[in-house]
């Protein structure tokens, strides 16, 4: 089987599709990787194949103005949330190449990242199946009634009648009581944290009996603008509380954590899995990536979010008991420092994290999901473009 695993240019969404990309390849299936020309050298870091597709978009100038919106700004035709303007976008940026790739390398199957909406034009144009891999809760079931108003125009030019946003199946590597309903049958897949390339951590202080707490802002906020990157204010802010703080964040951006204070032990370039089992606590931003990755380790989280996504991701992680949630724009030192405090009293907490932690752990493995997909290209209507050749990366 040959199976075409896709997103745009963003480095966590590739991440989260990693293990079950190799989980694939390891059962003895092609396996080709294909996102815009920017992401190619974080696609080969991963040892998989790739392929260059499309042209790149300066997605992180449009983050800038979704979270800045200028005065003139305008939301897409049909409505629903701003970022759709940029969804549709990158997707008619990649679909014309990804169809045609699709066909040269005689694809079977595309798995897409929820988000790259060139990966279902692609599939319905070959009439292949396509499968979406969530990279969290499922945010686009939620605004789903929007989807048909940002894929028709570009349906249309590709002369489809109809595509699907949501794939035949949904691989969701979040556990049920995290999950809002997604918007295809469910393939539910344990959660295997791949955070990038790394090492374990090195002069991490021996456990001293005190709470230990990670703070990490992820990799996107601070790309958009520093001054979306919170993470030296939280450890300022929580200085005083009688726990062990490490800040882990990559070496670009450790000069935005400031002056911290004595003790404080900072960690750069280390994968969030390496050093979470070292911890007791999390406090970041509320990205997919960070947030799974502490549930893994069974660890309560407290977090700060501001793009949307992330605050959907906090809010759902609150609803689930497992943690508490601040607005970005209004959390104050006192408020950051006293929801900690509230987070460490409480044995609730640490109770529910290692209720979704048991429930992440009993999901099937990515080698298992592989036998799922496997049987989809056995369902009626499934088929497959003539061969043909292409050159890619590797």
């Amino acid at each position: 089987m040959r199976i075409l695993f896709t997103t745009w240019a963003w480095p966590s969404h590739l991440q989260a599709m990693v293990p079950l990309a190799w989980a694939c390849r390891a059962a003895g299936h092609d396996v080709l990787v294909a996102s815009q020309p920017e992401l190619t050298g974080a696609i080969l870091r991963t040892g998989l194949p790739a392929a260059p597709v499309g042209r790149d978009v300066d997605a992180v100038a449009a983050f800038h103005d979704i979270i800045f919106p200028p005065p003139s700004a305008q939301r897409p035709a049909g409505g629903g949330p701003r970022v759709f303007g940029l969804l549709a976008e990158l997707a008619e940026a990649m679909a014309g190449d990804l169809i045609t790739l699709a066909g040269r390398w005689r694809a079977d199957l595309v798995v897409f990242e929820p988000t790259a909406f060139a990966g279902p034009l692609a599939a319905a144009a070959l009439d292949i199946p396509a499968v979406r891999h969530l990279f969290g809760t499922d945010l686009m079931s939620v605004v789903g009634r929007f989807l048909p108003d940002v894929l028709a125009p570009l349906g249309a030019k590709l002369g489809l009648d109809a595509v699907d946003p949501f794939g035949v199946a949904t691989v969701d590597p979040c556990p049920a009581g995290l999950q809002v309903p997604v918007g295809s049958r469910r393939l539910p897949m344990r959660y295997v944290p791949h955070n990038g390339p790394g090492t374990l951590p090195a002069g991490l202080p021996a456990p001293s009996g005190r709470p230990r707490v990670c703070v990490t802002w992820g990799t996107t906020l601070s790309r958009v603008d520093p001054g979306l990157f919170l993470a030296g204010d939280v450890v300022r802010a929580i200085g005083d509380l009688d726990v062990e703080v490490v800040a882990a964040v990559t070496p670009e951006q450790r000069p935005l954590l400031g002056e911290l204070p004595p003790g404080t032990h900072v960690t750069e370039g280390t994968p969030l899995d390496l050093l979470l089992p070292a911890c007791d606590y999390v406090v970041a931003h509320g990205g997919a990536g960070s947030l799974l990755t502490g549930l893994t380790h069974g660890l309560p989280q407290l977090l700060i979010p501001r793009l949307p996504d992330h605050q959907r991701h906090a809010a759902r992680l609150t609803e689930a008991g497992a943690g508490l949630v601040l607005a970005a724009p209004a959390a104050e030192p006192a408020a950051i420092r006293d929801h900690l405090a509230e987070l460490l009293a409480k044995p609730d907490y640490l109770a529910a994290a290692r209720r979704l932690q048991a429930e992440m752990a009993g999901q099937p493995s990515p080698a298992q999901v592989v036998n799922s997909l496997e049987s989809l290209l056995v369902e009626p209507g499934a088929s497959r473009p003539q061969p043909s050749v292409v050159t890619v990366e590797q």
